[in-house]
């Protein structure tokens, strides 16, 4: 696992406003323009950064955010993190410790033919060694920003 220096970190703390000229970084962390751009290229070449746009959910009327707490019938948590990531409206699936061995985050529209019954029948069926999922259908978020994926 790699470690982020003070400088990385200080950088990226800058980018909260993924907008945020590198000019205005360097000026604020009293290094040159260059050090920043090329520290922000290797961060993101090295897939430890990744600078997107975010939206609140509750200003996107035609989608809805699901969480899944999924058991599996396997240890192999990574592996299946990786093959719950590449279904068709997931955001995120991470290995937690708990009652779950992954929390999915999936992001659904009916315009765009995937409700939660068409996210359970054509993308789940994919993944196979299931125990159990359990959904929570989020009506109200706070502070809770996602990539539009759909």
């Amino acid at each position: 696992m790699k470690k982020l220096d003070e400088t990385n970190k200080a950088i990226i703390r800058q980018l909260t406003d993924g907008r945020k000229a590198y000019s205005a970084i360097a000026e604020e962390l009293s290094i040159t323009e260059n050090t920043v751009r090329s520290r922000v290229n290797k961060l993101i070449d090295e897939g430890i950064l990744h600078i997107t746009g975010l939206v609140n959910p509750e200003y996107v009327p035609e989608v809805q955010v699901v969480v899944m707490g999924v058991k599996l019938k396997t240890l192999d948590l990574g592996r299946k993190a990786q093959e719950f990531s590449r279904l068709k409206g997931v955001v995120s699936a991470i290995v937690v410790t708990g009652r779950y061995d992954l929390i999915v985050q999936v992001l659904l529209n009916d315009e765009e033919n995937l409700s939660l019954l068409d996210f359970f029948k054509k993308e789940l069926s994919k993944v196979p060694e299931i125990s159990e999922v359990e959904t929570f259908v989020v009506y109200q978020s706070h502070n809770y920003l996602l990539p539009y994926i759909l």
